[in-house]
């Protein structure tokens, strides 16, 4: 027996179908965590723990403050005026605003759109036009003039039968997700720069006052050459020898000062302010503390942590998305909507039923034949998805790469700062020994001054090496860090997007 609907059955039935119309194209799927079995590197390149050196603990990683593990309440106050001032991040945030907002004018299209509006004219009607010759309408010697006052308003919807609208959200949803994460990773990568500059500052600090102090050394040569000389025991050429040290010497000093400032001034502009405005910055590597143990993500975590590959992620959602925007281009739309107006020759007959019209309408259109445009739109969104996959596989293996050479270093800079103590020791030694041989006249200057040269390498090498234990355990806090907005807000998420 045939089943019949009533109207107001049917309308009953046919709204929640073209309410939840399906979305054409494939669903976004996370990428599978990569392999790493706990690991970073290669169980046979496996780092082996050094004494001394910081110990590596591989977990939940370091905190979102991961800075002040060194110690320095000037260098957290630093980081902290950089994330309220950085005009980089200002614009990275203002990006992000304007990416959440797009999701929301997106998520507006998919809701009915109403319009209202008046209008005023003035109008001479073409009677030839209708058939009418001049003067044939009783009254009437001509086209008619006349003022028509209007006021109405419509409203139209799409069902979004296919879902284009849908995945459009989608899609816009998880570029502003992107968004966030580019936003998160500025932030990391400024604290990171105001780091490293705070440390670059200390270090050349100590390498202008390990050059301040060699320089008193050149003095009391020049002072102990001239000594001699005026004794007897010596020569103008030791004196001479003693003098170009000292000179050669001196000529470092306006090199690194130049180092300092520059320093100085990339660290203003990163706090987001003037140099001048800076203030001293009187650092030095031994105001700084060295981590016990440095905390590490763990491998399988650090794709849901870090700010890169999880942009990484978020494009290649907004790619899938992007699939099934362009397939629902190739199926019909369907378009409802209707009009209301009111309009009078007289403005006070503009309210009066007299002048009322209306129309309800459906429409639907299909795409028959566009040149083979919509299939390719369709072919190319599926390329970028596919490009964004390998962009994020990419990303995820330069990022494993990265922290296994940072992990590596940690170690490494250990033994050379052993290596390089124990060259300063043997170096200083020398100086002491070769400077009392020459006091006593069983050895000249220039050995004095070679040992005094192999001492300052020896002084340089220390300090770059502190420097560069310190600059690798930051670049490592950086490389397994979450990201940090500033403002305490979490990625933009859309329920119909997930």
């Amino acid at each position: 027996m045939p089943v019949s609907f009533g109207k107001p059955a049917f309308l009953a039935f046919l709204l929640p179908a073209l309410l939840g119309g399906c979305a054409v194209g494939p669903d976004f799927k996370a990428p599978a965590s990569p392999g790493g079995g706990g690991a970073y590197g290669s169980p046979a390149d496996a780092t082996r723990p050094v004494a001394g050196a910081p110990a590596t603990l591989i977990g939940e990683g370091p905190g979102l403050r991961w800075w002040e593990a060194f110690g320095s309440q000037e260098m957290n106050r630093l980081v902290d005026q950089a994330m309220a001032n950085n005009h980089s991040l200002a614009a990275s945030n203002a990006t992000l605003e304007n990416a959440r907002q797009l999701v929301a004018a997106a998520a507006g299209r998919r809701l009915p759109q109403v319009d209202a509006g008046a209008r005023v004219e003035r109008q001479e009607a073409n009677l030839a036009a209708s058939g009418f010759e001049p003067g044939a309408l009783p009254g009437l010697s001509g086209n008619p003039v006349f003022n028509l006052y209007s006021v109405g308003g419509g409203v139209s919807f799409d069902p979004d039968l296919f879902g284009g609208k849908k995945r459009a959200v989608e899609q816009a949803a998880a570029q502003a997700e992107a968004r966030q994460r580019q936003t998160e990773a500025a932030h990391l990568t400024v604290a990171g720069r105001v780091v490293t500059q705070v440390l670059t500052i200390a270090a050349i600090r100590d390498r202008i006052a390990t050059a301040n102090a060699l320089l008193e050394e050149d003095r009391r040569n020049v002072a102990l050459t001239d000594a001699r000389r005026r004794a007897g025991e010596g020569t103008m050429v030791e004196v001479l020898n003693a003098q170009s040290q000292l000179a050669n010497d001196r000529s470092e000093i306006p090199q690194l000062a130049q180092e300092l400032d520059e320093a100085r001034h990339m660290l203003a502009v990163l706090v987001g302010i003037v140099p001048a405005d800076l203030g001293p910055t009187e650092f030095h590597l031994e105001q700084f503390r060295l981590p016990d143990d440095i905390p590490v993500t763990l491998p399988s975590e650090l794709v849901h942590k870090r700010p890169d590959i999880l942009q990484a992620e978020a494009d290649i959602h907004a790619a899938t998305a992007a699939v099934g925007v362009a397939a629902a281009r190739l199926y019909p739309s369907l378009t409802l909507g209707g009009t209301y107006s009111q309009g009078s020759p007289e403005p006070g007959d503009i309210l009066s039923s007299r002048f009322r019209g209306f129309d309800i309408f459906a429409g639907l259109t299909a795409p028959l034949f566009h040149g083979g445009t919509l299939k390719a739109q369709k072919r190319g969104a599926e390329a970028s998805a596919r490009a964004a996959a390998s962009a994020y596989r990419q990303t995820v293996l330069e990022a494993f790469g990265q922290v296994a050479d940072l992990l590596d270093a940690v170690q490494s800079d250990q033994k050379s700062m052993r290596n390089r103590m124990e060259a300063s020791d043997v170096a200083s030694r020398s100086l002491r020994l070769s400077r009392r041989s020459f006091q006593v006249g069983n050895s000249g200057i220039l050995q004095v001054l070679d040992a005094e040269r192999l001492y300052q390498r020896a002084q340089s090498g220390l300090v770059d090496a502190r420097a560069r234990q310190y600059l690798n355990i930051a670049r490592l806090y950086v490389a397994t860090a979450g990201g940090w907005t500033g403002d305490g807000r979490s990625a933009p998420q859309d329920a119909a997007a997930r």
